[in-house]
Parts: structure tokens; sequence; C-alpha cells
């Protein structure tokens, strides 16, 4: 019975640490600002 405790709680921490990983990483995008797509120019060179 320990062992599934043990168990549950290591798979408990990981899926908290893969969280909160997540949330800064989703802020940290959000922070940059607005997402301005490329000038046509870039993305089709041969319309220029």
């Amino acid at each position: 019975m320990n062992q599934g405790k043990l168990v549950a709680i290591i798979t408990g921490a990981i899926s908290i640490i893969i969280a909160l990983a997540y949330l800064v990483l989703v802020q940290f995008l959000d922070f940059r600002g607005e997402m301005i797509p490329a000038p046509i120019e870039v993305i089709y060179p041969f319309f220029s």
C-alpha cells in the first residue's frame, strides 16, 4: 500500500511541475506582445 501512495505522490508532483512549466511558457509567449504576421514579401518572395 505504501508503494502505491509513493507512486501517486510522485505522479502528482510531476503533473504539477508540468502544469507550472506550461503556465510559465504561455505567460512568456503572451508577454511578447501582439502576434503580427510576416510581410507577404517574406512569405512569398516571388510576388514582390
